[in-house]
């Protein structure tokens, strides 16, 4: 089993995984607690660099206010225009990081099954290298 997939099943009994409300280690990087490489932040999301890059170029984009987002599965209605947000800055920050001629891929993982081990809905972006199929 994979690391990750490890680190989904460790994150799946803790209480950001139960309870949408609870913080996670993303909002630490939202309340500048510890540090990020940052490369994009408007009111609503910021994307940073992944610590552990899959491709050349990997960043994740969040939103700043969880507001119950743990997991795509638990978004609402409400939420759709945020959701949307979340993707449009995906692509623009994707071009401002030099991918849009060659294009990029878009993750979301949703709960263990998906490898989710943080819960605070974040969108990995990668590019940079051509990406096989099928991805897990």
């Amino acid at each position: 089993m994979s690391n990750e997939v490890t680190a989904a099943e460790q994150a799946q009994s803790t209480d950001p995984a139960i309870n949408p409300q609870a913080p996670t280690f993303f909002d630490k990087l939202v309340n500048k607690e510890i540090p990020a490489d940052i490369i994009y932040e408007d009111d609503l999301c910021m994307a940073f660099n992944d610590i552990a890059p899959q491709a050349p170029v990997h960043f994740l984009v969040i939103p700043k206010n969880k507001d119950g987002l743990n997991r795509l599965s638990n978004a609402r209605e409400d939420q759709k225009a945020l959701l949307g947000h979340l993707l449009y800055t995906a692509q623009s920050v994707a071009a401002q990081q030099g991918l849009k001629d060659g294009g990029f891929r878009t993750v979301i993982n949703d709960g263990k099954d998906g490898a989710q081990s943080v819960y605070h809905l974040h969108v990995h972006v990668m590019g940079g290298r051509q990406m096989t199929w099928p991805p897990g």
